[in-house]
């Protein structure tokens, strides 16, 4: 299981998760945040974080949020 985030963080990208992420699996994109859902260990460190409450759990995610675990493994599969 990972990390996802959403919506909320397009344009405010406030980056406090990248600094408690104990395995610095989240790097920043054009336009937010992205989680390495092949690195990030579940611990949520960021989602407590977040000052726009953008994480969630992958598997709480909606079907019209699903889209933004697919931006990440995008993201991170170009790198």
């Amino acid at each position: 299981m990972a990390f996802v985030i959403l919506d909320p963080c397009r344009g405010e990208k406030s980056g406090e998760c990248v600094s408690v992420c104990p395995v610095d699996c989240i790097e920043e994109g054009e336009d937010q945040f992205y989680i390495d859902p092949d690195i990030c260990i579940d611990c949520a460190a960021c989602q407590a974080v977040c000052p726009v409450d953008a994480i969630v759990e992958e598997y709480d995610l909606t079907s019209d949020q699903e889209k933004y675990l697919t931006l990440a493994e995008e993201f991170f599969a170009n790198r």
